[in-house]
């Protein structure tokens, strides 16, 4: 499914609260943990809008910056040759 990047933003947004609620912390104590301004936290959390940093910092905070390491996969081989190219170089 195609989402607009507004559409996406605001779903992270949703998922910050809900994982924050979980952990049973405020929106001030995450925004003091995660060294952001609670304005920018609470912007985070209802629009999805931030940096890049804001966002690794409030992954960190709710632990889940292993799921960063995943958002970005290197792309599929486009061909058995490639794959095979990128087994000899031990790129998978």
């Amino acid at each position: 499914m195609l989402y607009t990047p507004v559409e996406l933003a605001t779903a992270i947004g949703q998922r910050i609260r809900t994982r924050r609620k979980a952990m049973g912390l405020t929106q001030a104590d995450s925004a003091s943990r995660a060294g952001v301004s609670y304005r920018t936290w609470r912007r985070m959390e209802a629009e999805g809008k931030a940096s890049i940093d804001d966002l690794v910092r409030a992954a960190l905070v709710l632990r889940c910056e292993d799921a960063l390491d995943t958002l970005f996969p290197p792309p599929a081989a486009v061909s058995m040759d490639a794959l095979l190219d990128d087994q000899r170089k031990g790129r998978r």
